[in-house]
């Protein structure tokens, strides 16, 4: 039997997304007026960098999940011989991943979110997929193997479902 397992974008966890969003560069956005002088006439160029730049940052991303929220596609897709996702960047990128060079798979708590780390062992297979930044986020020096990050803050199910039935599909 090849069941296929599809996990689309839940509009509730990506509107509560956006509004965080919204809210982080909206304290932003006062910081970097702060940081010009607007409010005591007195430029800190520090501040004004930092909250420029992260606000830059925040309203990319954010108008990146605006430009995808009508994206119908899966965010990830499993079957019986692997499974791609979109709800990390690195993840994006590596692209399908097949079960077969999986050698674990772990609930991560990372910030705010708890993700599943899949850790693949033949590199090899991967390489050259991402730009070298992604990959050293990816790679682990110590073990030799590539550490990709999946996020349920967008799909319809919790974390700890996402878990189980990454595990429950790599064990078949």
């Amino acid at each position: 039997m090849n069941e296929e397992i599809n996990l689309y974008r839940n509009a509730k966890k990506t509107r509560n997304l956006l509004l965080y969003a919204s809210a982080i560069s909206i304290l932003l956005a006062i910081a970097l007026l702060y940081g010009i002088g607007t409010f005591d006439g007195v430029f800190k160029i520090k501040l004004s960098i930092i909250s420029g730049a992260i606000l830059l940052m925040m309203l990319v991303l954010t108008f990146k999940v605006l430009a995808s929220i009508k994206d119908k596609s899966p965010l990830i897709h499993i079957d019986a011989n692997g499974f791609y996702g979109r709800t990390t960047p690195v993840a994006k990128a590596f692209g399908r991943i097949e079960w077969q060079d999986v050698t674990d798979v772990q609930l991560q708590k990372v910030g705010g979110d708890t993700l599943v780390a899949v850790t693949i062992n033949n590199i090899d297979k991967y390489d050259g997929r991402v730009s070298k930044f992604l990959w050293k986020l990816a790679y682990d020096e110590q073990s030799s193997r590539l550490n990709i990050m999946y996020s349920a803050s967008e799909i319809d199910i919790d974390a700890n479902r996402l878990y189980d039935l990454f595990v429950g599909n790599w064990k078949k």
